[in-house]
């Protein structure tokens, strides 16, 4: 009985943190382009149509969101592809938005002019199911033509009943006044799950690690129920108008615990990190940002840098889950936290 009241308090914290994620959404964001409405819909799986010049005409429309088994495509599970043409507003200056496709049942890929730009779960053979995941990507703007058509295309696949993006508020999205990076680094990282010092050294070869959308839920890209230590890894280049600026290297907000390197170097943690896994203790570090100080001289300019990130998640969620994530200047970086000295945390939110 004891067990299954615990079982049901995580249910009920995983349902809570949700909608505090989805009603945080709707309230700190601002919709750019809204993606709700009729979309073109084929049953099947051909990864050409992924490619923005592939003629989508005959496709049947089908409306997002809804599951497509309300749509006439009743009893069908499988594979199946969206697709939507839209424009991106030529006047937006910002240099990293949200793709917001809400909840998938049960495993997307989400393709942008072509380019990959976020997934949930595992497709099969190696089938896992990522339909509690609330889909919120990381876009480069770069990644969009402004002054041409776009074309999003997303691949699904259903194993049991409905199908398809069946709620959300679909769109694109940026955070005004939020913590805009000099340097973003947020999108495709490198992961490995487990814990091996070595993986924090510039030079180590991370070449067979499996990819991983950051900020995103290790959970919900094929890790689905794991706890316990990860890594992320990251190489990056410096453009020289970063020179002589003092620099600060946030990493937004990570579940649970972090320990976090660069060029080999320790820059911070949250929270204390123990080799053994049963001595890990955890408060509230996951809802804290992550923002660490580097000093002078540890930036390398012309050539590679690299970032290592050792994480321990004792349970529901893990890893880098939140942005931004990128070099900012000190100075910027000082002056948006004197102005946002009294935010509060999620908790204080839900329990005041």
């Amino acid at each position: 009985m004891k067990s299954a009241i615990i079982n049901m308090k995580l249910v009920l914290t995983v349902i809570t943190f949700g909608l505090f994620m989805q009603s945080n959404y709707a309230q700190d964001w601002d919709r750019i382009v809204n993606l709700k409405g009729y979309w073109k819909f084929s049953i099947g799986d051909d990864m050409n149509w992924a490619d923005p010049s592939y003629n989508d005409d005959e496709w049947e429309e089908i409306k997002v969101p809804s599951y497509w088994e309300d749509e006439g495509f009743y009893g069908y599970n499988g594979y199946a592809w969206y697709r939507v043409h839209f424009r991106f507003p030529e006047d937006f200056k910002g240099q990293m938005v949200y793709l917001d496709l809400g909840a998938i049942d049960d495993i997307d890929e989400a393709y942008l002019n072509g380019k990959l730009v976020g997934f949930s779960g595992t497709f099969p053979p190696h089938y896992q199911t990522a339909y509690f995941a609330y889909r919120h990507y990381p876009v480069p703007v770069s990644n969009f033509k402004k002054n041409q058509e776009n074309v999003l295309a997303v691949r699904v696949f259903d194993a049991e009943l409905g199908g398809g993006i069946p709620n959300g508020n679909i769109g694109i999205y940026y955070k005004p006044n939020s913590l805009n990076a000099e340097l973003n680094l947020e999108g495709e990282w490198k992961f490995k799950a487990g814990d091996n010092k070595e993986w924090k050294n510039k030079n180590f070869n991370d070449k067979n690690w499996s990819k991983m959308i950051v900020p995103g839920f290790w959970e919900s890209q094929g890790y689905k129920d794991y706890d316990g230590f990860g890594w992320y890894r990251r190489t990056f280049k410096v453009p020289d108008r970063l020179k002589g600026k003092k620099l600060v290297l946030m990493m937004g907000k990570i579940d649970d615990l972090d320990e976090v390197y660069l060029n080999g170097e320790f820059v911070g943690s949250t929270g204390k990190i123990r080799d053994n896994e049963w001595e890990n203790t955890h408060d509230q570090e996951y809802s804290q940002f992550r923002g660490y100080y580097l000093p002078d001289g540890l930036i390398k300019y012309n050539e590679d840098n690299v970032i290592a990130v050792r994480v321990y998640d004792g349970y529901i969620n893990g890893g880098i889950y939140e942005g931004p994530l990128g070099l900012i200047s000190q100075e910027r970086y000082t002056k948006f936290w004197r102005k946002n000295k009294s935010k509060k945390n999620i908790f204080e939110i839900m329990f005041e």
